[in-house]
């Protein structure tokens, strides 16, 4: 398959763009302060798209528009759940996230924040939590290769596994040169892009004749929120992913760096007017795929967005917008990459081998944490059949499950207890991939909501049992005095 020259230009680029950042962002990273949070500088507006990029990630532009082309509007059902979500995510836990992460030794990682939370001096707290983010961001990380390498494998007619090996290298190397500097600020780009593609192209589509004449024969069921397909456990499964926003360390460090916590509500109306905006176009996107393919059905069902951007707009056109896809791509794998980065360098390096580890040494040790993460993420990803949205809901509930009980009780709950926590993570992260497994009746409920109910009543039985000491009650007490 001959590449088309301009969206080879285009792509090429798109970039040099964000490598020009990654090196800006290069140049202003001195610490690892600013390497791991950017120093605690962002502002509002980029956080906000930064939160959105990188939370919604391919799967906005593959796997939802993929998956209401085959199902129609009672897949929407996913976004109501995660705009929610998101909401309540926002509304609750930034604030609280910022200051508390803040006034604990300056806490850098999720499981730095509960170690000190906690005053876990074994810093077993810590070794559970990072493990699991390290194990569970892999899979995650996956789910974006296998997107870039889909998107390479459409584009330019590339094999599998070449493809896979191209974008990977692509959106390693940003992340391994610039840190949270160049992910944000590339996020923000990104998360512009994304948007503007969402909104273009099923407008493009639905102002063909052709295509509002079709409308009016589709199967009714497709425009269904609620069809005969759609059983109670399925519903309940798709508005749980919501749930899953009080864990996701990659959202829960962007509230950690903004650069104050004033900035949040203006931050949270630009997010979620993304966020909605976002959705919206990404389920157009799957009904136009739905009508203009009707006689041709595509074999991968997550490429709907690729050809219609090709069928709509000529190649200029369709190129920048199919760079949207790998914004997508690029703005989630770079966020997981850089928690994976700071994981290895704060709480394992640090804690554990090097406590007087200078900032250079720690940058380089974060640098080749991200390439060690991503071959084994290359790895999983070989499989050409993997698809993206598989890859991040088993993530997504790991996280969900793990860490979102114990996010909203370290900052709700002053009798919440160090054991209770590493009861809360493991019971959480052992129930999804054991949940995972299983299949048929209640098992086919999505695994995130009985990881994050079991997790929490665990959580809460232990600290009852285990009651935390009285110098962290005493530390709760001021930060809640600080709000």
């Amino acid at each position: 398959m001959a590449i088309e020259a301009p969206i080879l230009i285009t792509f090429i680029g798109y970039l040099a763009l964000m490598m020009g950042i990654g090196y800006w962002a290069y140049r202003k990273t001195d610490t690892v302060d600013d390497y791991i949070l950017g120093g605690r500088k962002m502002g509002p507006a980029v956080t906000a798209l930064s939160v959105g990029a990188s939370d919604m990630s391919g799967w906005l532009l593959l796997g939802l528009p993929g998956a209401v082309y085959l199902g129609g509007l009672g897949e929407a059902w996913i976004g109501f759940g995660l705009v929610f979500g998101a909401w309540l995510n926002w509304l609750f836990v930034a604030k609280r996230l910022r200051i508390y992460t803040q006034a604990a030794d300056n806490a850098l990682t999720l499981p730095d924040f509960f170690e000190k939370r906690f005053e876990d001096k074994q810093g077993f707290l810590k070794l559970v939590s990072a493990i699991t983010i390290l194990v569970f961001f892999t899979f995650y990380t996956s789910s974006g290769m296998v997107g870039g390498a889909i998107l390479f494998e459409q584009i330019f007619g590339l094999d599998y596994t070449i493809a896979l090996l191209i974008g990977s290298v692509i959106i390693v190397a940003y992340t391994f040169v610039g840190g949270f500097f160049a992910v944000s600020w590339t996020d923000f780009f990104q998360g512009c892009l994304m948007l503007l593609a969402l909104l273009i192209v099923p407008i493009a589509i639905f102002s063909k004749p052709d295509t509002q004449v079709a409308l009016e024969t589709l199967d009714p069921k497709m425009l269904s929120f609620l069809h005969s397909n759609m059983t109670t456990i399925g519903l309940v499964s798709l508005l749980a992913w919501g749930l899953g926003y009080f864990g996701q360390p990659h959202i829960l460090s962007r509230f950690m760096a903004i650069g104050s916590p004033d900035d949040i509500p203006l931050s949270r109306r630009i997010a979620m007017s993304w966020m909605l905006v976002a959705l919206i176009g990404a389920l157009a996107t799957g009904i136009a795929g739905t009508i203009y393919f009707a006689d041709a059905p595509l074999a991968n069902s997550e490429t709907v967005f690729i050809h219609l951007a090709q069928v709509a707009f000529n190649p200029w056109i369709g190129g920048i917008l199919i760079a949207a896809i790998l914004s997508a791509i690029m703005s989630t794998i770079d966020s997981q990459l850089l928690v994976c980065s700071s994981v290895i360098t704060e709480d394992f390096y640090r804690k554990w081998l090097r406590p007087d580890a200078k900032d250079k040494e720690l940058m380089l040790v974060g640098r080749f944490g991200v390439l060690a993460i991503a071959v084994i993420a290359i790895v999983i990803a070989l499989d050409p059949d993997s698809k993206v949205l598989e890859l991040v809901s088993y993530a997504w509930a790991g996280f969900g499950a793990a860490f979102g009980p114990v996010v909203l009780m370290s900052l709700f709950w002053q009798g919440y207890s160090r054991n209770g926590a590493i009861a809360t993570i493991l019971v959480g992260a052992i129930t999804v991939v054991v949940w995972k497994q299983l299949s048929g009746g209640i098992f086919d409920l999505y695994e995130i909501l009985p990881g994050f109910l079991f997790a929490t009543i665990v959580g809460v039985v232990v600290s009852k049992i285990s009651p935390p000491a009285e110098s962290i009650k005493t530390q709760f007490a001021n930060f809640k005095a600080s709000l």
